[in-house]
């Protein structure tokens, strides 16, 4: 596996470093076709590219493909076509510095227990893989592609699979609504339609082990380069890592499905997280609640059971607003915990009053005005599309490629 990930870093850096002698000549680069083309003629020619046939050709090709992609997203952002932040220009990949990785297609299989990978062969798993499994069998879903990835020295696979969901008409309890405030102090802050908190505390996993990271990042800063105590070093920090991601994941994942499954509506702010990572003394807390990550993982969770996720607007002042009386504060500040009310004196936690707030959203549906005079009005999140993957086949297939070749054969 780690012959196939640098495998496709030289296919990436060849394709590359052919793109921009292209550029120079012709003000144009080569399109991911004409890519593998070359690499066709370049590999039996030269004898130094012998190596080629350890490893499996998808690991090239895809590599040529998700260049290709790069170089289109990158002007399409240039041209500000593109939703997002501003694309930089596709660079070099070296190996220590760059995520190990690599993309198969073909004949892709998955069983109870084990995964069949091209020229890698039956690979045993260590997590349980019996659900895909049931599906593949059942000709519910049908296996596209598959990535394997390097992690903390565990290799992943991830499967992107084509499935018949089976998505139900209305949620089961239909009627329901919550307003879910996110903070720094609690993950998030609930209020639903009976008046019933609910406060689920994060982890903050970066917070409980930052000193146990700093401490690996120093041994790994003191040993010497490219001995085997500094890959020793290298490996206990990336363990280090990954334990602070798979916590925080853990949590929000628990979190969002209890949300998801309870309420048919939910009502969220549209958050800035960007904007709000660049206040230096905000950033690691923001950060290690996964602000974004809470969001995106509604808005497929509500979906997929029947409901919606409705984001209000980031201007309207949730926290700011009374819930009882609807009076706006000039300033609050984030030291301020308890909200007070001057016009009415309801005295409430700010994070519950957020929700309350968020909550009334759902309920009136009405516009509401913001600091600034603007009129704010509930819109149901934005689901866009992923990116497809080159070469996707038709919809309304099951099974894996391979398969449906030999079916129709």
């Amino acid at each position: 596996m780690r012959s196939h990930a640098g495998a496709a870093r030289f296919a990436w850096n060849w394709a590359l470093a052919a793109c921009l002698e292209r550029y120079r000549a012709e003000r144009r680069w080569y399109s991911g076709a004409e890519l593998h083309k070359r690499w066709n003629a370049r590999k039996k020619a030269d004898p130094g590219l012998a190596w080629w046939e350890q490893n499996s050709k998808c690991a090239y090709q895809e590599a040529f493909r998700d260049l290709d992609r790069a170089l289109r997203d990158f002007v399409r952002s240039s041209k500000g076509e593109r939703k997002g932040r501003r694309l930089g220009f596709p660079r070099f990949k070296k190996k220590g510095y760059c995520r190990d990785s690599f993309r198969l297609t073909g004949t892709l299989r998955c069983g109870r227990g084990t995964v069949t990978l091209p020229r890698l062969g039956v690979i045993r798993t260590h997590e349980p893989t019996r659900k895909l499994a049931r599906r593949l069998e059942d000709g519910t879903a049908r296996i596209l592609s598959a990535t394997v990835s390097r992690r903390a020295q565990r290799w992943f696979v991830s499967f992107t699979v084509e499935v018949d969901r089976a998505e139900p008409a209305r949620h089961a309890r239909p009627g329901t609504a919550a307003g879910v405030d996110l903070g720094v102090k609690a993950l998030l802050t609930a209020v639903d339609d009976t008046g019933a908190v609910i406060t689920i505390p994060g982890p903050r996993p970066l917070k409980a082990g930052l000193r146990r990271l700093r401490r690996a990042a120093r041994a790994h800063a003191r040993k010497k380069p490219g001995s085997a105590g500094r890959r020793k070093a290298a490996a206990r920090l990336a363990r280090q890592h990954a334990r602070i991601a798979n916590l925080r994941a853990d949590a929000l994942h628990k979190a969002t499905t209890i949300l998801a499954a309870r309420y048919e509506t939910i009502v969220a702010e549209d958050l800035n997280v960007a904007g709000m990572t660049r206040n230096r003394r905000l950033a690691r807390a923001l950060s290690d609640q996964g602000f974004g990550t809470a969001r995106r993982m509604l808005a497929y969770k509500t979906a997929w059971r029947g409901g919606r996720l409705v984001l209000a607007d980031r201007w309207y002042p949730s926290t700011k607003t009374c819930s009882a009386c609807g009076t706006v504060k000039a300033k609050l500040a984030l030291a301020e915990r308890i909200y007070r009310c001057d016009a009415c004196g309801l005295v409430l936690d700010r994070d519950v009053n957020a929700a309350r707030n968020l909550l009334s959203l759902a309920a009136s549906g009405a516009e509401r005005r913001n600091a600034g005079g603007g009129t704010v009005r509930p819109r149901a999140a934005r689901h866009d599309p992923p990116n497809p993957e080159p070469g996707n086949p038709h919809g309304g297939k099951t099974g894996t490629a391979a398969r449906q070749q030999a079916a129709a054969a």
